[in-house]
């Protein structure tokens, strides 16, 4: 009969991950030994939160469960903020945290924690490993880490449970289940059908919805034939090709967009979610028609009629049922990408993060998927990479970590081995993750990672500016970076200019190793840029 551990490991390579990232205690050494014995790798990480957003973006992309680990109390501590991101941003995740066995967790006090107790507010759901109920819990882990919304679930895994037997063995079949969707006909489509009618301006907004439910393509063609203008939200990157000429980018929650979305006379949402979105009350008076896989039970959206099923074939119905729209859409998507562009591009002194972007845009392949930092990378990425298809655009929106692009590059370059892969990162964002370079080199994973140095916390700085404070606290500054990456093993350079970054570009899409380009930052128009973009006076 196999071990706790070994149906641990069986069930996770099943269920489509064939790696754990995480760093080992002495409770999971078992579960290692199981997993590799079935030719799964163990990624040792330098940090633990960098470990579930690795294992987070693996699910994000394959739509498999990443599968994360730590040791008990300060490892389980630490990986906190990573499952933070999973649950926020809906990236279906496993953690598994080491716990002490029943015996001497009631006695002791030493690395005692309560580790349920942390993680049952940032989780689906969470247990303690079992031997008598692991194949119970293993099916429902899976169902609910994957089942939309996805998002993490944790495992306490006590010492005394780990190599115990556990009775039957977990079938593949018991794993995953198959869902046979309701297809909905025209007739149970009569409500969004007349609201799609009466409307001669509709705006469709999509969100992570479209990506859960595979429903990219029936999107565009909802778009064509409503003739209306798609936003999508930052996550949202790539469910449209940002060619298209129906794209009109992403909502990003400044006042431009509202120009753009007062127009329309029909706002519909398709598969948006409320933790997608600005924390602002909503701020349309357009009636609102709601397309999702799930409910809204949030509601700060007030949609007129919410349409909830399965999204693909709502979506596909509706494109061959909507009468075809008056197609105001290709001019209003082209003015407000022109207004967006105009607000970013301000000239200054040096290399500038907008052209940053752009050069970069133009050397890396249009199948390159970019994984971007919050503040100056991701501010400025948002509007100037364009995004062809889905889940080429990775960043942690809801709860906005500093230090997710690396780890998130890793697990893109693992999930898709044949795409280049390119981090945007801020110095400060950086230097919170600078040790997973490392776990990148050891991993021959050759992905890119540019650092915008700015010399400092760069929204932070500019808001500072904004409020007449002077700088403090938000100072960098002194990084070497050619030294900090050749101490890990990985390819650097650093410029200054647009031909030495392109340059820098070219040679490292050449070199296949991990390589890290520091740029040196223009941020004098920083203020005018995002004022620009947020529709602040200046």
């Amino acid at each position: 009969m196999p071990t706790v551990v070994e149906i641990l490991a069986d069930a996770f390579k099943k269920a489509g991950t064939p790696f754990i990232t995480g760093i080992p205690g002495e409770e999971s050494l078992e579960l290692i030994e199981a997993a590799r014995q079935r030719g799964m790798r163990f990624i040792l990480n330098k940090d633990e939160s960098a470990a579930a957003m690795m294992a987070a973006t693996w699910g994000e992309i394959t739509g498999s469960p990443g599968i994360c680990q730590s040791t008990r109390a300060p490892g389980a501590a630490n990986m906190v903020l990573g499952v933070t991101h999973a649950w926020m941003d809906r990236c279906p995740l496993i953690a598994i945290t080491d716990q002490l066995a029943a015996p001497v967790y009631a006695t002791g006090l030493r690395q005692r924690l309560n580790q349920l107790a942390l993680y049952a507010p940032i989780t689906k759901w969470n247990t303690s490993i079992n031997a008598k109920s692991v194949q119970q819990q293993l099916r429902r882990a899976i169902r609910t880490a994957t089942d939309d919304a996805p998002g993490p679930v944790q495992f306490d895994l006590p010492g005394d449970e780990r190599t115990k037997e556990a009775g039957d063995y977990v079938t593949e079949a018991m794993l995953k289940h198959d869902v046979v969707s309701v297809v909905p006909d025209r007739s149970s489509m009569s409500t969004p059908l007349q609201m799609l009618k009466s409307a001669r301006r509709p705006i469709l907004i999509a969100g992570l919805g479209v990506f859960w439910s595979k429903a990219s393509a029936e999107l565009v063609a909802l778009a064509e034939r409503l003739g209306a203008p798609v936003l999508t939200t930052p996550k949202t990157k790539g469910a449209i090709p940002e060619d298209h000429a129906l794209s009109a980018g992403c909502a990003f929650g400044g006042l431009m967009e509202r120009k753009l979305v007062s127009q329309a006379d029909l706002i519909v949402t398709v598969g948006l979610e409320t933790v997608e979105m600005q924390p602002i009350p909503w701020p349309y008076s357009v009636p609102v028609l709601s397309l999702a896989g799930v409910k809204d039970i949030d509601g700060p959206i007030p949609a007129a009629a919410e349409v909830v099923g399965n999204l693909k074939a709502i979506l596909e119905g509706l494109s061959q049922w909507a009468p075809e729209g008056m197609n105001w859409g290709e001019r209003a998507a082209r003015t407000f990408r022109e207004e967006v562009a105009a607000a970013v591009d301000l000239p200054g002194k040096g290399l500038g993060p907008q052209r940053l972007m752009e050069v970069a845009r133009s050397v890396f392949p249009r199948n390159t998927i970019a994984t971007c930092d919050v503040g100056a990378s991701r501010l400025f990425s948002v509007p100037k990479w364009p995004v062809y298809a889905p889940r080429e655009y990775l960043a942690s929106n809801a709860v906005a970590s500093m230090g997710f692009s690396v780890a998130a590059a890793m697990a893109a370059r693992l999930a898709r081995p044949t795409q280049p892969v390119v981090a945007f990162t801020g110095d400060g964002s950086f230097m919170l993750a600078a040790g997973e370079l490392h776990t990148s080199v050891r991993e021959n994973l050759p992905i890119i990672v540019v650092v915008l140095d700015n010399g400092g916390l760069g929204v932070m700085s500019l808001k500072q500016d904004l409020k007449g404070n002077p700088r403090a606290g938000t100072v960098l500054g002194g990084v070497d970076w050619d030294h900090l990456a050749q101490a890990f093993g990985a390819d650097s350079t650093t410029v200054d200019n647009e031909n030495a970054l392109g340059d820098a570009i070219g040679v490292a899409l050449k070199s296949n190793r991990t390589t890290l380009i520091a740029a040196r930052m223009d941020s004098s128009r920083y203020v005018d840029q995002y004022k620009a973009m947020r529709g602040i006076p200046a």
